[in-house]
């Protein structure tokens, strides 16, 4: 398979294989107007198999998100062909706006001006907290509101 290289852009790299569809979702990058490759299952070393995303404009990504449904991915800039910022993107201490408080007595559900704010309590295993209520979120497909 070829594909072009891009000029200016982002390249989200080292997704889990399966997971880009999930990341293309939720950043919203079907309602851009440039070209967008998804590649699925690509041979890495590291990895085995992973995922990756082509974005050939350049636009910003929000990395909460990212940090949530795809700790360990990469985030390229590139600027003139050439790679001119590249970041490993760790899961966010607190969220805010990404996921949305299951618990149905929780404030939030109440109050819908609140915002849904939660907290990493445990980053071995991904789980976050919401601040209101302590309601426990580990991180499932599909989870981003």
């Amino acid at each position: 398979m070829i594909l072009n290289t891009i000029t200016n852009g982002v390249v989200l790299d080292h997704i889990q294989a399966g997971g880009a569809m999930e990341i293309y979702k939720a950043l919203n990058l079907d309602k851009l107007e440039c070209q967008v490759a998804i590649i699925k299952n690509a041979t890495s070393v590291k990895m085995g198999r992973k995922d990756i995303l082509k974005i050939c404009e350049p636009i910003d990504v929000n990395l909460d998100v990212l940090g949530y449904l795809a700790p360990g991915v990469t985030v390229s800039i590139i600027e003139d062909s050439k790679v001119v910022k590249r970041k490993h993107i760790e899961p966010p201490e607190t969220i805010e706006g990404v996921i949305k408080c299951k618990n149905p007595r929780c404030i939030t559900s109440i109050e819908q001006e609140l915002p849904n704010i939660f907290k990493l309590t445990d980053r071995e295993n991904l789980v976050y907290r919401c601040i209101y209520c302590e309601t426990q979120n580990k991180k499932k497909q599909g989870d981003i509101k």
